[in-house]
């Protein structure tokens, strides 16, 4: 037995996103953010998507409201559990774990995708030959790589929330990911998703397994319905280079 609902959200717009889309769109080889990825905070956008999440975490009867939250450390991604959380009025102890963060990206970090090709021109070759979900950069993580901590944090949540609707906040890659394992995906089929759409900020994905066992079924997918009623921005920031969704 395990968890029984698994509500996935990305968090808000940070200033990352805002920055590498601003990078991509002027045509730059590198992105303008001069802190760690683990610091970096929410756009005023992102922390009113995250208010948003809250609003429509108080709008669900309390036989659907989730039961604990899980979330990345890091800021994005912990500010817009906890922002959502307090707006929710739901009474839940947020749960940090770095197994949830965002995909390490080594040497290409801080790079957009014309960055990538001309200071990293061999990387790019060896890239386009494995393919993204295998391609592991210099001192950072595959898409394999993320499965495996991915696989192990949701083992420890079956173990200690049997029976629980489980939050979980954190990173488009990751939800990726997560989307991957419980639905049961093969690597086409996570890369057909990952190409079909973005995941965008705040939006909610829904898994159910009423059993608690077994693979889990998609309710809902990349929801941003609650931001639209709650006036806030949708935003996706999706990234220039296909192999690594942005920050």
């Amino acid at each position: 037995m395990g968890a029984t609902q698994l509500l996935l959200v990305r968090h808000g717009e940070s200033i990352g996103n805002a920055a590498a889309s601003r990078a991509e769109r002027d045509g730059a080889e590198t992105i303008d953010i001069a802190m760690r990825d683990a610091d970096v905070p929410l756009t005023e956008t992102g922390e009113r998507q995250a208010t948003a999440v809250g609003a429509w975490l108080r709008s669900l009867e309390p036989d659907d409201r989730p039961t604990r939250a899980w979330t990345s450390p890091y800021v994005r991604a912990a500010s817009t559990g906890a922002r959502a959380i307090a707006e929710s009025g739901i009474d839940l102890l947020l749960r940090s774990d770095e197994r949830l963060r965002d995909r390490e990206l080594g040497i290409t970090d801080l790079l957009t995708t014309r960055g990538f090709e001309a200071r990293l021109p061999f990387e790019a070759e060896r890239r386009r030959w494995l393919g993204k979900f295998y391609y592991r950069p210099p001192g950072g993580e595959s898409w394999a790589d993320m499965t495996l901590r991915a696989r192990s944090v949701l083992s420890d949540i079956d173990l200690v929330d049997d029976g629980e609707r489980v939050l979980i906040v954190c990173h488009d890659a990751m939800i990726l990911i997560l989307r991957y394992i419980c639905e049961g995906m093969t690597e086409a089929q996570l890369l057909e998703t990952s190409q079909r759409s973005s995941v965008a900020n705040a939006s909610i994905t829904r898994l159910s397994r009423p059993s608690g066992a077994g693979f889990w079924t998609a309710d809902s997918v990349n929801d941003v319905a609650h931001l639209s009623d709650d006036g806030a921005p949708v935003t996706t920031h999706s990234g220039g280079m296909d192999d690594r969704p942005a920050h």
